[in-house]
This record gives C-alpha cells, structure tokens and sequence, in this order.
C-alpha cells in the first residue's frame, strides 16, 4: 500500500517528465511506448481510491453481548449497516457457489465466463447472462446505476482489475455482502439477516444463507415478500449444488429444504429505544456496542411498564429506570421513559434520564455527609425543627408538623424539610453549592443565590443521569476504599460507561467526601422507611438491605428514588414529561415501589465495610447527641468521622438551682445556701421546648421559680410566628374580605396566662395555645406579651399591603 500510494503522487509529475522528453525525442519510437505505458499505469492507480462506497449507514446499537437493541435508518433511507470486515462462513460458501466459482483464481475478470455469457446472449437474441465477477458486481454497486452496456461492462472490468489490487479477496466479498441490495430498502448482508430472519449473520441456517445469497443476483424481481416460487426454486438449485460439491450433507439439504422462506420484513427490536437514539446522536451510521445487558433491560421494561399502567390511572404517564455496575461503572439498564399506546401524545419519546427535572429531596444526604465531613454535625446530633422563616423563605415539612429538635439522622430519614433548611443555612449555602459541582451536577450551572435554600427542596434542575452518577459514586467509595486497603479512587465520580471500550471523561481527582461520612450516610439511608408494600422486609432471609432516598418536586410534578448497595445503583423518575403534576405523585408511593421492584432483580451480595482507619468511637450526650459538656449526666458512644471530634459541645444541659423539695428553682439571694440542691437538666429554647413536648412526653420542664426568688431576667417566651416581624402581609380571603394575622407565642410554662397587646391596646388572654389573630392597620406597630409572673416580651413589625 505504501508502493501504491508512492506511485499515485509520482504518477502524474512522471508524465511531465515523460511528455517534456517526448517532444525532445518524438523521433525514437520507444520513447512513444514508454510514455503510452506511464500513461496507462497511471490511470490504472488512479481510477480507484479507498473508501470506493461513500453510502451512509444506519446506526445500528448492540449490547455487551452482541445482542441487536435496534437501529436507526440511514440519511439515504436504507437499511445498510456498516461495512463488515469478515463474511460468515456459510454465506461465503452460498455467494461463491451461486455467483463466482472461480473467485478465489481470477484476478477480478473471469474471460471465459464473459466468453460464455456472450454467446448465450447471441444464442438468446436478449441479455441472459452478464458473465460478472463478484468483483465487477462489487464496481457496479459502487458506481450506482450505471447502464448495463458493453462500454459499461469495458469500464467495469478494467475498474475490478484494479479493485483486486487494493483489496484482498475477503475484503471484496465483505464489500460486495455489505452493499448488495436485498430487495426494498434492505441493502447489505447484516440489515438483510435481520431485517428477514431477526438474526445476525453468523447464526443463519444453511437455507436462510442460501436464500440471501440468490437474493442480490435480481432483488426487484424475486423478493420473500411475491414470487416465493421462483425463490425458493433458486435457494433449492444452490443448495443441490451445495450437495453436489460436499459443501453439507444429505440431511443438512434435506432439511434446509423443508424451510421455509422469510415473509416480508419484519422491524428491528426496540428493547432500548432511548439508547439507539442517544447513541445515533453520538456516534451517527455507526455500529455501537453498549454495556447494557438485553436481559435485564427487558425486565426492567416490564416493570416500568406494569407500574405506568397502575400509575396512568391518576394520569401519571412516564417514568425512567437507570442501573449502573458500581465496580465497573457500566449502565446495564437504561429505560429512557415508557411507551404510551398512542403516538407521542404522553411525550413518550423524551429521554427523561438526561432531562433536567425539579430534585425534590434526592439531595439532603449530600448535605448531611458535607456537614459530617465538616465535622459541624454528628449523625445524633439535635437539629430544631420549628417554623422558621429565612430571608423571606418559610420552609415547611411534607407533613407540615414540627418536632422541635430531631437528631440529624433522623431528620435525614424522614426527609424533614425544616432541618435540612436550617443545616444548610448553618453550612453556607455557596459551600454546598461548590460540593455539588465537584461531584458533577451538570444542569446545576447558575449562581449558588439564583437557587437560595430552596436548592436541598427541589429549587434546582438535576437529571437522573448525574443522580444514579452521584450515588454510584458514594458506593463506589467504599467499596475501593475496603478493596484497596484505605485508597480512594481516582475519580468517584466519574461519568458513567454506556459504550464498550468508551474512553472515560478527564475528571479532577480530589476526595469530595470522606470515606467515613460516607458510610455514616449511607447507614442512615439504609433504615430510610420502605413503601407499605415492604414493610418487614428485615424478616426476610432472601431480603437485603438498601440504602436509598426519595424525593418529591414542588407542585408533585417528579417523584424520584435513587438507591445502592455494594454491587448497583438505581436511580427512577416519576412523572409526566410535560411537566403536569399530579395528586399523590410522591417519591414514595410512585417512584419507590418501582426501585424495590428492580433491585429484587439483581443479585445480592454482602453490605459495606466500615472504613474503620476513618472512624472511631466518642461520646455523646444521651439527650442532645453533641459532644458532652461537664453538666451531661448520660452519655452514649457511636462511630463518627474523625472530624466530629471537632463537633459542637451540647449547650443544653444546664445547672439549676432547687430547693430542698426540689420543687422550685432558688438562688443564693432569697434561700438558705446551705439548703440549696444542684443539678443537671436538659433545657431547649422555648419555641424548641413547645414542640418537643408535644412529641416527647418524657420532656421537663424547668421548675418555677419560688415566690420570693422571682427576680431573674430570663426567657420565658419566644414568638413562633412570625418568628422574626418585621413586615407582614395581611391577606385576603377568597371573599375579598381581610383575613387576619395570626401570632404565636411559645411558653416555658404552657399553663401560665399571656396577656396580649398591641399598641398598648388590650386584645385578650390565652393559656395552653398561646395564638391570638387581629387586624392591625397599615403602619408600624409594637405586640406586648406579659404573663401572670410579669415576664414580658416585645416586638416591633410593620403591616404593609393593607387596602
């Protein structure tokens, strides 16, 4: 070849020379038999010149084991898939039989068969024979419908001698089988064997060899779909001579024979239509071989079917499923969205999994493992949910009921809004941000302040793929970590492998998040409570465990579930692709029974190691689950990051000073030193206290001060809402008329009377519920609250928008 092309950019300065020696010699003869042959070489190197076919071809997409998923057209609107290196076998042995015998001795031109075809044409008086080679069929095919004439025939011939020069013979017939029309749109070996028989090449029987090999000889005239008589005739007569020259035996004849011949033909798979079309975006006319896994695709396509059917009923019409191998960062499933039974009327043909959608919730453990990472919180440390309005942002729980103060862990497995807006704010809201860029949230492009702290409810656009890519990534971790000995990998979050032998994107290697949070994360997302239809699970010898995290979009337009274990991670979407919510659409009720339903496909193995070299054991207070501070009386031990050394100490636990009948609280000032008890009690703020003990029973309440000591400052109450008033919208109701303002005060002591006024106007007495609701006018105004023991507390707040 390097002769070849050695000679193509010396030919034509060659004929200069030869034409300038030419006119200083035209009297010597052999000067003019030299120039004929350089000019003769010269068109003979140059008539043809690799590639010779310039065809589009259909992207055509397999799986990791060679299975078809689909394809895609051409540009041309062919079927033709791209050229193949290699014939099969029994398709070689069926063309050479029944179009050129003598292929493998000619050199691209068989004179005696062009001999012979012209005499039975003079003998017939019409074209009955063309005498071609594979050869020169192979230049006709690529020259496109040139006449069939004798010049035509002349320029073939001399365009194969030089074909056989470039090629081999087993690249001429892969040529020839790859661009061979098979009747209709159907062009080439590969499109045909599954266009007609839903097979590759290589697996075709001796008849249906046979009967594609006589197919390209007058593919317009015989197709499978009409003449099936005169078909079958031509795939008998070759598989006699087949017989005849002990290609197979009796018994492979006999029964090659008895079948019958393909119908019309039938369409590709669609088993991953989402797939074919992402990979005819990337790699368009070419043969893409995935990793997923046509098995499990096909059974995860019927569980996301089975539960869109139950969920269409409340008009809920798309859903997507994405599996990825954690060791070998493989997508072995991918269902891109569910196919309705009408065209396109659910947008069925979006791919959802690269689509950026609201995140819900899906986010909280990347915020809870940021701040164990940080060592600003530990897995039991108290975090207040109360109402709580930041910077004109007012989060609520789905349940839209406070608990006062939750440990951090289990705010993160009820998914509880309110603490997860409080962490963030104490975390730093642009921190967080950076956090997720690093672990590589593509669709997460705009300034950390366009999101607010509505980013960990669903204030940002995320896509299932960076999710599944995420929480892979947390698994990931651990698993190298324990495999290698305390090493982190290199780029846990690296993007995903959905084309076999695809080189992996460049990433920044850095540890995003240690090994230790990690794990305390992932241990909390393992006893996040499953769907009713799971409940129990852990009385199940064949159940495994499973760390996973649901999540509900504003409006109940997405409901997500992402969940790992050591082997896979699977992320779902709920939805509908337009955009509609829908009542009830909830991560846990519609995206969870789903995730269970895939995990119970996959095969179990054991949990994660703990990474014990980042972990070690401290104390905490039983109560608070902080540090402990000298006044905690019990404390309790468990694993944390070795940065949660670094954790807030619990505030608190107070010393209190009681009486001789500890019933009442004393100072030095108005009882006897000496009868003075001391001790230890657990004591939240009063908005804190008001809520918890409503769902703490056990809670105490500080003991009153005695009558003759009731002389400290101290706070005994604090406004819940609005928690801090400063301006303040009176609405209107549905009837035009004004609504009113409702106050709320938390009490120290519930039972205690609150007087209320407002601009020293008295409005009224509460006890137990201490709301009261009025109609200020426009302007500012001052709130007074003052108890039977004369504590008192004040705000200032403005009302505006009052007409």
């Amino acid at each position: 070849m390097v002769i070849i092309r050695i000679m193509r950019k010396t030919a034509i300065p060659l004929l200069k020379n030869f034409s300038l020696c030419l006119a200083q010699n035209k009297r010597k003869p052999y000067f003019w038999w030299i120039s004929f042959a350089v000019v003769v070489m010269a068109v003979f190197l140059l008539s043809i010149s690799r590639p010779i076919f310039q065809d589009p071809f259909s992207t055509v997409v397999f799986d990791r084991n060679g299975k078809l998923l689909g394809a895609r057209i051409a540009t041309d609107g062919q079927w033709r898939f791209e050229e193949r290196r290699v014939v099969p076998e029994k398709f070689r042995q069926c063309l050479i039989a029944f179009e050129d015998r003598y292929f493998f001795s000619h050199p691209g031109v068989n004179l005696f068969s062009i001999i012979r075809a012209a005499y039975r044409n003079l003998k017939a008086g019409k074209i009955v024979s063309g005498g071609s080679t594979i050869t020169m069929q192979t230049i006709r095919l690529s020259r496109k419908g040139k006449p069939r004439n004798i010049p035509e025939k002349l320029i073939e011939m001399w365009l194969a001698l030089r074909l056989e020069t470039l090629f081999t013979k087993s690249e001429i017939l892969a040529l020839y089988a790859s661009h061979a029309p098979f009747g209709g749109n159907v062009v080439g070996l590969d499109a045909a064997a599954w266009r007609y028989y839903g097979r590759s090449p290589e697996n075709l029987s001796w008849a249906e060899a046979a009967t594609l090999a006589v197919l390209p000889n007058a593919p317009a005239l015989i197709h499978p779909g009409r003449n099936r008589d005169a078909l079958k005739m031509k795939r008998n007569r070759l598989l006699d001579h087949l017989l005849q020259s002990a290609t197979i035996d009796s018994l492979t004849c006999w029964l090659s024979k008895d079948e019958s011949l393909p119908e019309k033909p039938v369409p590709l798979p669609g088993n991953a239509l989402h797939v074919v079309n992402r990979m005819e975006k990337v790699q368009p006319g070419r043969i893409v071989h995935t990793t997923i896994d046509l098995e499990l695709q096909d059974k995860v396509k019927k569980i996301a079917e089975r539960h869109q059917l139950l969920l269409s009923a409340n008009e809920i019409h798309n859903a997507a499923i994405l599996v990825i191998d954690v060791k070998a960062n493989e997508v072995v499933a991918y269902i891109g969205n569910t196919m309705g039974k009408g065209k396109r009327i659910h947008h069925n043909e979006v791919d959802v999994i690269v689509s950026p959608r609201s995140s819900g919730s899906v986010l909280k453990p990347l915020l809870y493992a940021s701040m164990l990472d940080a060592g600003e919180v530990l897995p039991t440390t108290l975090v207040a949910d109360i109402p709580t309005t930041i910077s004109n942002f007012s989060p609520r729980n789905f349940n839209v009921e406070y608990d006062g103060a939750v440990p951090a862990r289990e705010a993160l497995i009820r998914s509880l809004n309110v603490p997860a807006v409080r962490l963030l704010s104490d975390f730093g809201l642009e921190r967080f941000y950076i956090k997720l860029q690093d672990c590589g949230f593509s669709t997460i492009g705009y300034p950390a302040d366009h999101y607010g702290l509505s980013l960990i409810l669903g204030g940002a656009e995320i896509t299932l793929w960076d999710l599944c890519k995420v929480y892979r990534g947390f698994a990931n971790t651990l698993t190298h970590y324990d495999e290698s000995g305390g090493n982190y990998p290199d780029c846990p979050f690296q993007e995903p492998v959905l084309e076999i032998n695809e080189s992996p994107e460049s990433c920044d290697k850095r540890v995003v998040f240690g090994a230790g949070s990690i794990y305390n994360t992932i241990d909390a997302m393992k006893d996040v409570h499953r769907p009713e239809a799971e409940a129990g699970w852990e009385s199940f010898f064949s159940s495994h465990p499973i760390a996973w995290k649901t999540g509900t979009s504003y409006g109940f337009r997405d409901a997500w579930a992402v969940g790992l274990t050591p082997e896979y991670a699977v992320g779902v979407w709920v939805g509908n692709a337009d955009g509609e919510g829908r009542p009830g659409l909830t991560g846990l009720s519609a995206a969870a029974p789903i995730l269970f339903a895939v995990f119970d496909l996959l095969p179990t193995g054991g949990w994660f190691e703990p990474p014990w070299d980042e972990l070690m054991q401290i104390a905490v207070c039983r109560q608070s689950g902080m540090r402990p501070s000298q006044y905690c009386p019990d404390t309790d031990t468990v694993w944390v990051s070795q940065s949660g050394l670094e954790s807030e100490v619990c505030p608190y636990h107070k010393l209190i000073h009681l009486d001789a009948t500890e019933k009442f609280r004393v100072h030095a000032g108005c009882y006897p030193a000496d009868q003075i008890k001391t001790k230890s009690q657990f004591v939240l703020p009063p908005v804190m206290a008001w809520y918890y003990r409503s769902k703490n029973p056990f809670y105490k309440d500080l003991p009153p001060w005695m009558a003759e000591c009731n002389d400290r400052e101290e706070k005994t109450m604090q406004l819940i809402w609005p928690d801090k008033p400063t301006r303040i919208f009176v609405p209107r109701e549905f009837d035009g008329r004004l609504g009113e303002v409702v106050f709320e005060v938390a009490h120290d002591h519930p039972e205690k009377i609150v007087f209320w006024y407002v601009d020293e106007e008295y409005l009224g007495q509460t006890q137990y519920q201490h709301r009261m609701g009025m109609q200020p006018s426009d302007g500012k105004h001052q709130l007074i609250l003052v108890d039977g023991d004369g504590n008192f507390l004040m705000r200032k707040f403005e009302v505006v928008g009052k007409k």
